[in-house]
């Protein structure tokens, strides 16, 4: 009898450990399952992802594969090539499916059914915005875009080398030192930022499903350089925002439209143009303005000439100027320079420093004018030129509470010498 019980005892206990066993082995099979269904069955606080009503409804998330695309990734999930094929034509007009990319997120939400139906695939074609393909009983294909959480966050304190590494050493996304480069430069070059010089920022970090996804605007700054104190504060007006001083003055220059009086663009910004003399296709960073031999060439704002020059495979004869610490522009083919022109002489908005000619590699008279902005090629026709205006009168009362608040925070924030 003893020995029967302690053989029921093994046996049950044998059992039992199996039992334990298979379930673990299956739960573990079905982790990636049971937690999704778990997370969307059980959330009260939102049902909705990508804007779409998910209660009771299997998700599967996932990025793109190296050399996957839209064909590839739905047909793992038993969509078929007609259904592939009306998607992308619906798309055609909203997102080209061939710009899908290696390491993007995407989302497979199907019905919770026995047979498991595709209801929706959705690409995150960026870190706000997504693609939904709605594949219900009618096609459809739109954009979205995720709430974007704003905190508001400050930081001072004293420049060691420079402000970029001040801010890393301080944990702060260091990008936030070329936007303050960009709201200052024509008040401060920050080349000329040293050891000693102070700051103080208010700005947006931005937060996109709880995570970071970098810098929003700076609402707020104080560059101490030199001994003085440098303001930006930004203000929106008539539906623009812009930064201005402490009294309401605009920190920006605008820029004259286009260099010259023209007759026609000959040639646009582009990264593959064919060369007429080269007869090769090469990128060319500028525009091409066609106008008569001699037709004067005006700077589009104020700087200081750092070059002038002659290239003969090239631009011919050409000006450099530089504006300021982020601009610098470029004028080539030049028939002649004006009269007083060369290096380290500083000039005026609208100032006369040249005449269209075609020195150089030119097919006939044109005026080829390059925007560097921090150092790369933009294109001068999308070059965005603030209007330069103070705060409007109407609104100088609003403007100023804005400052006040601000200054407030300011003195609250202490910045300690290292």
């Amino acid at each position: 009898m003893k020995n029967n019980k302690q053989l029921i005892n093994i046996f049950f206990l044998s059992s039992t450990i199996i039992l334990f066993a298979y379930v673990v082995i299956f739960f573990d099979k079905n982790k990636k399952d049971i937690e999704i269904f778990n997370e969307v069955k059980n959330n009260h606080v939102s049902k909705k992802l990508y804007d779409i009503e998910i209660d009771s409804l299997f998700i599967i998330k996932d990025v793109v594969k190296r050399n996957e695309n839209l064909s590839e990734i739905l047909l793992k999930y038993n969509v078929d090539y007609p259904t592939i094929n009306k998607l992308v034509k619906k798309s055609k007009n909203i997102f080209n499916v061939r710009n899908i990319k290696r390491g993007n997120k995407y989302t497979i939400i199907f019905n919770n059914d026995s047979i498991r139906k595709v209801l929706y695939f959705v690409y995150e074609n960026s870190q706000t915005g997504y693609i939904v393909y709605e594949l219900n009983d009618s096609i459809r294909v739109y954009k979205g875009e995720k709430l974007v959480k704003k905190q508001i966050k400050s930081v001072s304190g004293e420049i060691n080398s420079s402000l970029w590494n001040t801010l890393k050493d301080k944990n702060i996304n260091p990008v936030l030192a070329v936007d303050l480069s960009e709201i200052y430069a024509w008040t401060i070059d920050f080349f000329e930022i040293k050891k000693g010089d102070k700051f103080k920022i208010i700005y947006e970090d931005l937060f996109v499903d709880n995570k970071n996804i970098g810098l929003g605007k700076v609402l707020a700054s104080c560059i101490t350089h030199k001994n003085d104190d440098y303001y930006a504060f930004y203000f929106v007006q008539k539906d623009k925002g812009e930064y201005f001083d402490e009294k309401g003055n605009s920190l920006q220059r605008t820029f004259l439209k286009a260099p010259l009086r023209y007759r026609r663009i000959s040639s646009r910004f582009s990264n593959s143009r064919y060369h007429p003399i080269l007869k090769i296709r090469r990128p060319h960073h500028g525009v091409d303005y066609a106008a008569p031999t001699g037709t004067p060439v005006h700077s589009v704002g104020d700087g200081v000439i750092i070059k002038k020059g002659y290239q003969k495979r090239g631009a011919g004869n050409y000006i450099k100027i530089k504006h300021n610490s982020v601009y610098i522009t470029l004028y080539g083919h030049l028939s002649r320079f004006a009269r007083g022109i060369k290096k380290g002489v500083a000039v005026k908005q609208g100032q006369t420093i040249g005449y269209v000619g075609k020195t150089g590699l030119a097919t006939g008279p044109h005026l080829d004018f390059r925007v560097f902005k921090n150092g790369h090629a933009i294109n001068p026709l999308k070059m965005h030129s603030p209007s330069a205006k103070p705060v409007d009168t109407a609104y100088l009362k609003n403007y100023l509470s804005v400052v006040n608040k601000y200054l407030a925070e300011f003195d609250s924030l202490n910045v300690i010498s290292k």
